[in-house]
Order: C-alpha cells, then sequence, then structure tokens
C-alpha cells in the first residue's frame, strides 16, 4: 500500500509542476501567477477541489506523444468563494503555452457541466496561445463544445472570465459569450488575429498592447467590463463580484447582513442638484449615499462614462444600479451608453436582481455621428431591455427628463414599479429654453418675451407635479429621504410576480 500512496503522491507533485521550474520561473518574471496560484487566491483556503488531475492529450503527431504533461495545460474543479459554491478553470500557460487539445477542452467541458448540474456560477481564468495546431479539428470541435455550454448556461449561470495573459484566436469566443469579461492591465490581451497577421494581411504595424490590450477593451471596444493592475488585485475583485451574483437565475439575489439602517437619511442630498439646471454634479454621490455602507461594484467604468451601471446593496439585498452621469456629455445617452446599460439590464433581469435608475437625461446624444452609427437601434437596445424586465425596478429622476430619453430610462410606461421624483425634477419634451424658441419663434427678438414665456413653460411643464398628476410619477420625494424610500419601495416589491407572454426567445434589436 505505501508504494501505490508514494505513486500518488509523486504523480499528484509531477501534475502541480506545471510546464517545470524554468517556465514557472518565466512565468513569474511576466509578473504573472501560475494556474494553481490563481485558483488559491481566487477560492477560499482549503476549498479547492481538483478534477482530471492525470489527463494528459491523446496526440500522436509531430512528435508530441514524446511529450506529455498531466492536466494537459488547465486545472479544473471547485471550491467556495466566502462560502458559496463556484466551479473553475485555469489555463496554465507552462503547459504547451495553454493552448486548447481534444483532452484539454474535455477537462472545460466537465466542469461546464458541472457548474449547470449543481447551478453554480462558473469563473474561467484565461492565460493561452488558442488551439494546439498540432490537433488540427480535434482542437477546434473542442472549442466548438466548449462554445455551446456557454450560450446553453447563458442566463442560468453567472459567467465570468478573467484575461490574464494571452487570449486569441478561438480562445476569444469563450469569454465574449460570458457575462462578465476581467482583464488585467499590461499582461493580458485579447484579439481573433495578432499583430504578425494583421501586418500580413493589411500592412497595419500594431503591437499586441494597442490591438487587444485592457486599455483597447475597457474604453474603446467595450469587450472587457473592468482591469486591474496585477493578478492579485483582478482576483481579489472578482471574489467580490462573487459576493454581489445570486448562484443561479432561480437563487435570487444574495443577502448579507448590514449595518446601515435603511431608515437613515442625508441631509446633503438636499443640495446635491445644482439651483443651475446647466451645472453638472457627481451622480455617483448618490449613488454611494443611498445604498448600504456606501459600497459599490461598478461595471464598465472607463466605457460611456455618461452612464454609470453598477451593483450595490439595499437592505443587505444586491441591486443593479443604472444612472446617467451629469458630468459626463451631461449624462445624455448615445449609442455607447445604451448598449452598455442595455446588456446590464438584462443581465440583472434574468438574474432576478432588482433595478434601480437613477434618471438625470437630456435627451439623446444629437449629430450624424450618432445616427450613422445606429443610434436609434442601439437606444432601442435599453427600451427593449426595461420593457422586457420583470423584476422589481424603482426609478428615482433627480432633475432632467427629457424627450424619448424620459421613456427610454425606467419609466411608468416601460414598467418601472415605483417612480420617484425629486423636487428640482424637470419632466418634458425638451428644456424650457428650446422648446419657447420653437413655440414662440416669433418673438425671438424681444428678449422680457421670451423670458417670460421660459418662465411660463418651466412653471406648467417643467415641475415634476404636472408628472405627478397624471400617475407617471407616484411621488414627489424630499431627496434626504431617497434611501428610506428605495428600500421601503424594494421591500415590498419583494414578492412581485410579472408574467410575459410565452414565446421562444424575444428578438432584440441587436
Amino acid at each position: 500500500m505505501r508504494g501505490v500512496i508514494e505513486d500518488l503522491d509523486r504523480r499528484r507533485a509531477e501534475a502541480a509542476a506545471g510546464g517545470g521550474a524554468r517556465r514557472v520561473a518565466a512565468q513569474h518574471a511576466k509578473g504573472k501567477l501560475t494556474a494553481r496560484e490563481r485558483i488559491e487566491l481566487l477560492l477560499d483556503p482549503g476549498s479547492f477541489e481538483e478534477y482530471d488531475t492525470f489527463v494528459e492529450h491523446r496526440s500522436v503527431d509531430f512528435g508530441m506523444e514524446k511529450s506529455k504533461i498531466p492536466g494537459d495545460g488547465v486545472v479544473t474543479g471547485w471550491g467556495t468563494v466566502n462560502g458559496r459554491a463556484v466551479v473553475v478553470f485555469s489555463k496554465d500557460f507552462t503547459v504547451f503555452g495553454g493552448s486548447l487539445s481534444e483532452t484539454h477542452a474535455a477537462k472545460i467541458i466537465k466542469v461546464q457541466d458541472l457548474a449547470m448540474k449543481i447551478r453554480a456560477p462558473i469563473i474561467g481564468l484565461f492565460d493561452a496561445g488558442g488551439a494546439r495546431i498540432q490537433e488540427g479539428v480535434a482542437a477546434l470541435g473542442g472549442y466548438g463544445e466548449v462554445f455551446r455550454r456557454n450560450a446553453e448556461a447563458s442566463g442560468v449561470i453567472p459567467q465570468i472570465s478573467v484575461i490574464m495573459g494571452p487570449c486569441a484566436g478561438g480562445d476569444v469566443y469563450s469569454p465574449a459569450m460570458t457575462d462578465f469579461i476581467v482583464m488585467v492591465r499590461d499582461t493580458s490581451y485579447m484579439f481573433v488575429t495578432g499583430p504578425d497577421v494583421v501586418k500580413t494581411v493589411t500592412n497595419e504595424t500594431v503591437t499586441a498592447e494597442d490591438l487587444g490590450g485592457a486599455r483597447v477593451h475597457t474604453t474603446k471596444s467595450s469587450i472587457a467590463d473592468m482591469a486591474f493592475d496585477d493578478d492579485v488585485e483582478a482576483l481579489l475583485q472578482v471574489r467580490r463580484l462573487v459576493d454581489f451574483l445570486p448562484a443561479n437565475n432561480k437563487a435570487g439575489p444574495p443577502e448579507w447582513p448590514s449595518f446601515d439602517d435603511v431608515e437613515r437619511g442625508d441631509a446633503s442630498l438636499d443640495t446635491l442638484v445644482p439651483e443651475n439646471p446647466n451645472t453638472p454634479y457627481d451622480i455617483k454621490e448618490l449613488v454611494l449615499k443611498v445604498v448600504d455602507e456606501g459600497d459599490v461594484f461598478e461595471i464598465g467604468a472607463a466605457f460611456a462614462r455618461n452612464i454609470v451601471t453598477a451593483f450595490a446593496r439595499v437592505g443587505g439585498r444586491t441591486v443593479g444600479v443604472v444612472a446617467n452621469q451629469p458630468l459626463v456629455l451631461a449624462g445624455v445617452l448615445d449609442s455607447d451608453a445604451s448598449r452598455k446599460a442595455a446588456r446590464f439590464v438584462r443581465f440583472c433581469d434574468a438574474f432576478e436582481i432588482p433595478i434601480l435608475t437613477f434618471v438625470d437625461v437630456p435627451g439623446f446624444l444629437p449629430g450624424t455621428a450618432q445616427e450613422y452609427g445606429g443610434l436609434i437601434k442601439h437606444g432601442a437596445k435599453l427600451l427593449f431591455a426595461y420593457s422586457q424586465s420583470t423584476v422589481p425596478m424603482v426609478t428615482v429622476i433627480t432633475r432632467k427628463a427629457f424627450g424619448g430619453a424620459y421613456d427610454v430610462m425606467a419609466s411608468k410606461h416601460v414598467g418601472a414599479d415605483v417612480n420617484y421624483a425629486w423636487p428640482t425634477a424637470q419632466i418634458a419634451v425638451m428644456g424650457a429654453k428650446g422648446a419657447v424658441e420653437i413655440i414662440f419663434r416669433q418673438d425671438i427678438g424681444d428678449p422680457d418675451k421670451i423670458a417670460e414665456r421660459t418662465r411660463d413653460y418651466e412653471s406648467r411643464f417643467l415641475s415634476p407635479f404636472v408628472a405627478a398628476e397624471r400617475g407617471y410619477i407616484d411621488e414627489v420625494i424630499r431627496p434626504r429621504s431617497t434611501r428610506r424610500r428605495v428600500a421601503r419601495a424594494f421591500a415590498m416589491l419583494r414578492a412581485k410576480k410579472a408574467e410575459k407572454p410565452w414565446r421562444k426567445h424575444d428578438n432584440i434589436p441587436l
């Protein structure tokens, strides 16, 4: 028996060594952790249960039969994050560059199936060079099986991808179908074709960082939701993200103890909105002061900064926050902001996360660039997302809610359950100045008349009480009481049941 145990220990040590000391040292020299070190940081200490430790590839072409390493370039299994079960796979760059083979794919497929069986989130840590060329179509078939499971799991369990090194070719499509993508600055990148291929095909010279680095994907393409400075920070932040997410689409929002009184008021909110309607203010200050303990996890912070999307808690339960940001482009909705918010709203709805919307929007961004870029359809995505949502939705209008953007931003008309407005709210087709200059075009040469008409328009149309008279606003509230009102509304809506007509699936304007 002793010999058998010793053989087991030897095999485990061989698998744990990955590609060997030299390759591990090279990984560390690049500022990167190994696949197993990453799992240790991500999961609770001692909670990792590994699967398929001794799996090896079966390729016999190009001399591959002479080079076999247990694990075949990916570490798979399950563990816990703050006591909650998660499934994980971590690609090992020290073994064949983390490239995907038929057996490598089979390991990932097994834990994908496991995640669906136990209805637990799955987290993939990517650091790989794409398909293993020596295996040809067998590797491509493995990718296809992984992709299909990504699609089947969408909206059923949360899927998180953490890009911690190269991620190229087929490897990029699995993360692209997951719910959240996290990158590491300076050491991770994603692209379908690398700089060398780009140079050959288009004669364009570009670095890997400029082609698909974290800066590009968090600020321009919106492929990645967030980026952090190193492996350690990225993994610790992923742990935070998991704490906000339900285990699956039927588990409901997680609840954590909160020491923040839901009845708490904040007098500073009474003066948050400036007297001049054109003066910006930071909507994040409002979010921080309304949610539990100022704890906010922002999604897509570097992209479309004119809208804020974030997870937070109210009364100990997770909520999704969507808020126009007056500090950037006056908080207008454009194509990027609409897409960003629509995707976030649909995620929240899929996983039964209540949605809290703060509105200060002067309208949609005008101009040929927006129209040519499909603003109509992109704006419709957000409208569609809110209209389709059946989760509890609470909306607070702080200042401007003009034109079609008023409707789009979780108005009563598209299905919001509780709609509040601050006394500073202005709800109309457009601002007073623009409206008066159109309606009373003949008086433009008379400043006094225009000023009088503007005051009249503001009192008749911009007051929140006009909308309240029609029931479009449920109550005009004092800003300082926003937290209490929102918390009570969500508590009341906890048992909300809303059913949509049966359909195979909707046809969102993609």
